[in-house]
């Protein structure tokens, strides 16, 4: 690819992760200033974009991104740094997951009860069944600050799509920003529908086979009379345009 090619896609993954962001805003999934949505860039140098430090989720345009290396480096001058914890855990995925071009790290109240749970993501709604035995867990080893932790998050996500972090909160990736968006989008509420779930009496839950079936539906790997191939496309030209009404700087 040309460096002209290059920069043309730089443009167009800084727009879809600062929306990335505002939407992660608008459906308060956010911690103040901290945690991140990264994204790889193509090319050679392994690079990848994501939020500057200090900045709030609503804040974020495409063009206050900033671009680090693996080393957690910026790339180029600029007045931003990086959360080092945020550099921790994105750039072991990155590293590890070829397939993961976009990784999405939240703290939210029904995430972190989720994650503190012995039983983590239970089969309780058709937004969990997306999810069944898809979901790594990593157990908490304090605030991410050590780069030895690195290899055991990795071998706890797997090729897993979601990482549970115990006692900490949710992790998505995706292939593309879209994916792990609307990854994180419906882990959330089925974190949130489990805990309001729990504490409204005895739960049922779907049988083994129906659970397995329903996750191969979700992934588009299972048979069945009709097919909604391209409503993941629509759903995020959608809350493009919601970001249009609510959000319009996100793009400069």
């Amino acid at each position: 690819m040309t460096d002209l090619g290059l920069a043309a896609q730089e443009l167009r993954l800084r727009r879809e992760l600062a929306a990335a962001y505002r939407l992660v805003a608008h459906f308060r999934m956010t911690d103040l200033i901290f945690n991140h949505i990264s994204v790889r860039l193509p090319g050679p140098d392994h690079h990848f974009l994501i939020n500057p430090y200090g900045l709030l989720y609503e804040e974020i345009t495409a063009s206050s991104l900033v671009k680090v290396g693996l080393d957690g480096e910026l790339v180029g001058n600029g007045p931003y740094r990086v959360n080092p914890a945020g550099f921790v855990i994105h750039s072991a995925i990155h590293a590890a997951r070829p397939d993961a071009w976009c990784v999405l790290h939240t703290h939210t109240r029904a995430g972190c009860a989720v994650a503190a749970q012995a039983g983590g993501l239970l089969p309780l709604n058709q937004m969990a069944l997306e999810f069944y035995g898809r979901v790594g867990y990593h157990d908490y080893e304090g605030v991410a600050l050590n780069l030895a932790e690195r290899e055991r998050l990795v071998k706890d996500l797997g090729d897993h799509p979601v990482l549970i972090l115990r006692n900490h909160g949710l992790l998505t990736v995706g292939g593309t920003v879209a994916q792990a968006f609307l990854r994180m989008y419906y882990l959330e509420k089925a974190c949130e529908i489990q805990t309001a779930a729990q504490a409204g009496g005895p739960l049922v839950v779907p049988p083994r086979e129906v659970c397995e079936y329903t996750a191969r539906q979700l992934a588009g790997e299972a048979q069945a009379d009709l097919q909604d191939d391209d409503a993941y496309d629509m759903t995020w030209a959608a809350l493009l345009r919601l970001l249009d009404r609510v959000a319009p700087g996100y793009t400069t």
